[in-house]
């Protein structure tokens, strides 16, 4: 069954990052990793049940790579938007059968592209653009094939996702497209007005109670 790999927390910097979620959850994030095929780099830590969070942002020693990054993250709209603040920005799903997943359903969720990093090896599906899909809403889609899952090596900083939500003013079409990828089960969708802007809510419980990150 799918599951609910990561949610994505998109920053300017890194130290914006760790400084966004020290306000907000109470907790300082550990450091994660580079990403050299995407130019960026991020920080880790567990929300339990094998998910976690994942602070990213574009790697300013790295040179720029050969095709769009990840995440939205070259968009000027973007870019201008992260010097303000760290927003989330999506959500990543794991499934068992990436290469099955990507031709079976009827819309583009990317070409599935195989990465790796030290001892982690994985397969995700990128768009060739690099936008996000569905603005945010729907998840990108990974296959681990390395175990135990990443998670479990990663900080655990008192931290639990208990809820994901998406707000969205077609929420008909979210829930068929993430029927589509039988990923309905992860999240919850809200209902919005026409004139409002589909949004992200991640509800975590901290050290210091359930705060809610968008």
């Amino acid at each position: 069954m799918n599951q609910l790999d990561h949610i994505v927390i998109a920053a300017d910097s890194l130290q914006q990052g760790v400084e966004y979620l020290q306000a907000k959850l109470g907790v300082k994030i550990a450091k994660g990793g580079v990403h050299k095929t995407m130019s960026t780099h991020n920080l880790v830590m567990q929300l339990a049940n094998d998910a976690y969070l994942e602070v990213i942002a574009i790697d300013p020693t790295a040179p720029p790579p050969r095709h769009p990054r990840w995440f939205g993250l070259d968009e000027a709209a973007m870019r201008t938007s992260l010097k303000q603040r760290p927003r989330l920005v999506t959500w990543v799903m794991n499934t068992t059968d990436l290469r099955q997943l990507a031709g079976a359903v009827d819309f583009d969720i990317g070409k599935p592209t195989a990465l790796s990093r030290d001892q982690l090896k994985w397969e995700i599906a990128l768009t060739e653009d690099g936008r996000l899909l569905g603005g945010g809403m729907l998840p990108y889609c990974i296959q681990w094939h390395s175990k135990p899952h990443p998670s479990q090596a990663m900080a655990d900083l008192g931290c639990i996702l208990h809820a994901l939500t998406i707000y969205h003013n077609r929420p008909y079409w979210i829930a068929e497209k993430l029927d589509a990828i039988d990923a309905g089960h992860l999240v919850q969708i809200e209902a919005l007005e026409n004139d409002e802007a589909p949004y992200l809510t991640a509800d975590i419980e901290t050290p210091n109670g359930l705060v809610t990150l968008t």
